[in-house]
């Protein structure tokens, strides 16, 4: 790009000297219009003949070397290297533009580590990702990248997670937790035990979808390729017959003057503006988005997702946690902390999720010596002597067929009843949490023209349909299987628009069947399963439902700015050619056409670079 700006430095001088200084002798000027041509225009003539010796005639630098050329022929040289110079120019705002967006990208694919500390006998070893193996120790140090998935074995630190998730906010790394590759290491060491190979590793699998984007077209890209193989060669053909046929059948009317006007034509005629920013926009998007921790795997799924009309649910690890925790307490007799200290002392040898989330409330160390003996009474609940006391932990059912007297909570979870010495002593109930922002987000949907959102779950009835009342859905389907989830997809398709599209936002492995049929899957990609993100379009790395707010608003920002582009771009240079064929415009206003409209264009399309 410097190389490029300082001939066009150079040539805009020469240019200028030559406009500006009225010389006495002509060949003076003309001699330094042709030096400023050769200056900024042999690139491109040489690009045309090459071109022209492979079969491909009708490109911008066939039209702007055949216009230039015939300008000189008509004694034209301010024109035939303003032609040229202007659309130089227009070539360095593209790659500009071109740089920029893809540093959003660029930056992404610096999480690609160049190796990982291996622990061997005591010692380190330099590795390559690709050579470690499952169950090694790797150690990671103060600034370098995570380079394969694993757990923390040793160590306490910060991990900066931005490029991978979008969030700012640093994350612990301590003793059991899972560490993701392409994170970086802010402060202490700490050893990791690796559990995927580095192609199948979280920052192998997002390089992977971010490099293939690009090949997945939308509707508006194909449109303007195909546009430009069948326009150019019209034009061009156009262009011949104006230069000819005028002179020969209308009385008074020169050869040169008809050139002139062909010549004009066949500038404005080049498609640059919508060959270059409309896969400009969309390449920005999806830059864009990356940033925001959203991949989106191509512009035609970017497309889909400005049209979108029904956005679908899974429950569980989607909109909900999909962790459960002690929503409430509610002790009789006794205070909170000792029902919740009598609950965690009978469940403790229990590593049912339920149990372990009795356990993460309590937070205390259990001593074991005052657990004298726990009885599981199936499908009922737990039978304990706890010190000198007889507890029961359990259902409705084990209340009623011990013959205890109780309060029936009817709050929304799994609810466990306490009794000690055959005392009722209170109850806890224990749900999945709904997450932060999941109501923000049903709401922000509906804001942005969204005209159903539906939750299904294989969750019970209850539960099910109390998530969907606090989220505000509008449908929720209950008690599903995997294929039960395929059948309801298949029904909401037919609901839908001809134009309009669905999205199913999933994050299990049962959801990568529905993930697949659906207009546009997304998965959540830091917690979802491998299959969800293999199956998915557009892959959250935050796992916030908001983000698909934050997509679709990203979409329907590309979209505007396309249709923008379109419009303009075409309204411009039809204008243009009309004039050009009645002469009624000169060669100046034809470069504004083209390079102009270009270079307004690509401006335009840089605007996407601004994330929301």
């Amino acid at each position: 790009m410097r190389k490029k700006g300082i001939k066009i430095a150079i040539a805009m001088i020469l240019f200028l000297i030559a406009f500006i200084i009225n010389f006495k002798n002509e060949w003076i000027s003309n001699t330094i219009y042709i030096i400023s041509y050769i200056i900024v225009g042999l690139e491109i003539v040489r690009k045309a003949i090459r071109n022209i010796t492979r079969g491909k005639v009708s490109d911008e630098n066939f039209l702007m070397t055949v216009a230039t050329i015939g300008a000189f022929g008509i004694g034209e040289f301010p024109e035939a290297v303003a032609v040229m110079l202007f659309y130089q120019v227009g070539e360095l705002f593209q790659s500009y533009a071109v740089n920029k967006s893809r540093k959003s990208i660029a930056s992404l694919m610096d999480i690609r580590p160049d190796f990982a500390n291996v622990e061997k006998n005591g010692k380190l070893e330099k590795v390559n990702p690709d050579d470690v193996k499952i169950g090694e120790i790797i150690v990671i140090k103060p600034g370098e990248k995570v380079p394969l998935d694993g757990y923390v074995t040793e160590g306490k630190s910060s991990l900066d997670t931005k490029v991978l998730t979008g969030e700012s906010l640093p994350q612990e790394a301590i003793e059991g937790k899972e560490v993701l590759s392409g994170c970086i290491n802010l402060n202490g060491v700490i050893k990791v035990e690796v559990t995927k190979k580095y192609g199948e590793s979280a920052v192998s699998k997002i390089l992977d979808l971010v490099e293939n984007a690009s090949s997945k077209k939308s509707k508006s890209e194909n449109f303007i390729t195909k546009f430009a193989q069948y326009y150019t060669p019209i034009v061009v053909i156009i262009a011949l017959i104006l230069a000819i046929l005028p002179p020969l059948i209308i009385k008074d009317t020169t050869f040169s003057d008809w050139l002139y006007r062909a010549l004009s034509f066949l500038v404005v005629s080049c498609p640059c503006a919508l060959v270059i920013s409309i896969p400009l926009s969309f390449f920005g998007g999806i830059g864009g988005a990356s940033k925001m921790g959203i991949l989106i795997k191509g512009s035609n799924y970017l497309e889909q997702l400005a049209n979108t009309e029904i956005v679908v649910f899974d429950k569980t690890g989607t909109l909900t946690e999909g962790v459960f925790e002690v929503q409430k307490v509610k002790a009789v007799n006794i205070s909170d902390e000792e029902l919740l200290k009598i609950i965690a002392y009978s469940e403790n040898y229990s590593n049912h999720p339920i149990s372990l989330s009795v356990k993460k409330a309590y937070g205390k160390e259990i001593d074991e010596k005052q657990i004298i003996k726990t009885e599981e009474l199936t499908g009922l609940g737990i039978a304990a002597r706890i010190g000198e006391q007889d507890v029961l932990v359990g259902n409705e059912k084990l209340m009623n067929e011990r013959q205890i007297r109780f309060t029936k909570c009817n709050d929304i979870g799994t609810i466990l009843y306490v009794a000690i010495e055959r005392k009722y002593a209170g109850y806890i109930v224990i749900a999945d949490k709904i997450k932060e922002d999941s109501i923000e987000a049903i709401k922000n949907l509906k804001k942005n023209d969204i005209k159903q959102t539906v939750m299904l779950t294989g969750d019970r009835k209850d539960v099910g349909e109390s998530v969907a009342k606090k989220l505000g859905l509008d449908k929720v389907y209950t008690e599903l299987l995997p294929d039960g989830k395929v059948q309801k997809v298949e029904g909401l398709l037919k609901e839908k628009s001809k134009k309009g599209k669905l999205a199913f936002v999933g994050d299990g492995i049962n959801d990568a069947p529905v993930l697949a049929i659906s207009d546009i899957g997304i998965a959540m990609g830091g917690l979802g399963s491998d299959a969800a993100i293999e199956a998915a379009d557009v892959v959250l790395m935050t796992d916030e439902p908001s983000k698909i707010v934050d997509a679709i608003h990203l979409a329907k920002k590309t979209m505007k700015i396309v249709r923008e582009n379109i419009i303009f771009a075409i309204f411009v240079k039809v204008l243009v050619l009309i004039l050009s064929a009645f002469g009624l415009s000169t060669m100046w206003e034809a470069v504004f056409a083209d390079v102009g409209v270009s270079v307004i264009a690509i401006i335009n399309a840089l605007r996407m670079l601004r994330v929301l």
